[in-house]
């Protein structure tokens, strides 16, 4: 099978052959800098650069898919966050928030002509006119909870959702339109999976807060969305508190952190969606060794995980033999019925 049927048949609950590996987030390690010659932060948002970059995810380290995204912040750069693209071991970070009262926001009109939107969307086109229907290609979207919190602080969000939490749902609702007009607009460019990067984790939001606030519009979306092909949701952190909201949102695949315990995720799921991720990165990926990484692939098999990937965007420093043992370890086991 190739990549892409590998990939779909996963997904739509067909036979497949063996175990396909993804890497939705982020493939951008210090050794794929190098082997594409597309550094940070120009990789960021040069469109040469990005093409290079996603290529080494499939072409040098044998995932089924690429993926252009590097960082979380494209969205909030292009919406007035001033924003320091790091290097080749730093991750951007915003450095000065756009936002001091949320009730004067206003969505820019033609905000995806910004270069922030429309070179992602460029190189969506660009990968799929490459890897054709070969390897599926993986476009990526900031929910508008993080979103929100980008443009506006953490702490403000927070705090606002408890004193005036009327505010805050109809902020969060307009910010919504943007990823899924960016959403629609990588799928039409080409992208056959989009991420919907969205951080709901027990670290900055309740359950109760997720299932009033911020549930609806995963639901919205994916209903939305669907037509045009498969939404991962992807959170950092435990959310084992409401991944049953999160499986009744409609979303084909949920990308989790290896926080949460794979068994107990997957029985929560059930038939609703699938669970990918669970492969730590600080230190299995980061710091362990080849064997070290394939009992864990080997591991998140024997608990019902059939799309195999890091739980996050790789760390810099993850070597280059632990990403290929951990395809090769996938990639060798066939279809467990």
């Amino acid at each position: 099978m190739t990549s892409m049927e590998r990939v779909f048949a996963v997904i739509n609950g067909e036979d497949f052959d063996v175990y396909p590996a993804l890497n939705p987030t982020s493939v951008a390690t210090v050794d794929a800098m190098k082997i594409s010659g597309a550094f940070f932060p120009e990789a960021h948002t040069d469109i040469r650069k990005m093409e290079a970059l996603a290529s080494v995810g499939h072409d040098r380290f044998g995932f089924d898919s690429v993926t252009p995204y590097f960082s979380i912040l494209l969205e909030a750069s292009a919406l007035g966050a001033e924003v320091d693209w790091g290097n080749i071991y730093e991750m951007p970070m915003v450095i000065k928030k756009p936002i001091n009262k949320t009730e004067d926001f206003e969505i820019p009109k033609n905000y995806l002509e910004r270069k922030e939107f429309s070179n992602l969307i460029k190189v969506c086109a660009d990968l799929k006119a490459r890897y054709k229907n070969e390897v599926p290609v993986i476009g990526k979207v900031i929910g508008p909870w993080s979103l929100a919190y980008h443009l506006y602080g953490v702490e403000n969000l927070v705090l606002d959702t408890i004193l005036e939490p009327e505010k805050t749902r109809d902020f969060i609702n307009m910010l919504s339109e943007i990823p899924m007009r960016f959403a629609e607009a990588q799928f039409e460019a080409g992208a056959d999976i989009v991420l919907w990067a969205d951080h709901v984790t027990a670290d900055l939001v309740s359950a109760e807060i997720y299932r009033q606030f911020i549930m609806p519009i995963h639901k919205k979306a994916a209903a939305k969305l669907q037509k045009y092909g498969p939404i991962i949701l992807h959170t950092c952190g435990n959310v084992s508190d409401r991944l049953m909201y999160i499986a009744d949102t409609g979303f084909k695949v949920f990308h989790m952190d290896s926080k949460n315990d794979i068994e107990e995720s997957v029985k929560t799921a059930g038939d609703s969606m699938l669970i990918t991720g669970c492969i730590n990165n600080p230190v299995l990926l980061a710091q362990g060794n080849p064997p070290d990484v394939k009992r864990s692939v080997e591991e998140n098999i024997r608990h019902g995980i059939k799309l195999i990937s890091p739980e996050c965007a790789l760390p810099f420093s993850v070597p280059l033999e632990n990403l290929i043992t951990l395809v090769e370890t996938a990639h060798s086991i066939r279809q467990q019925k």
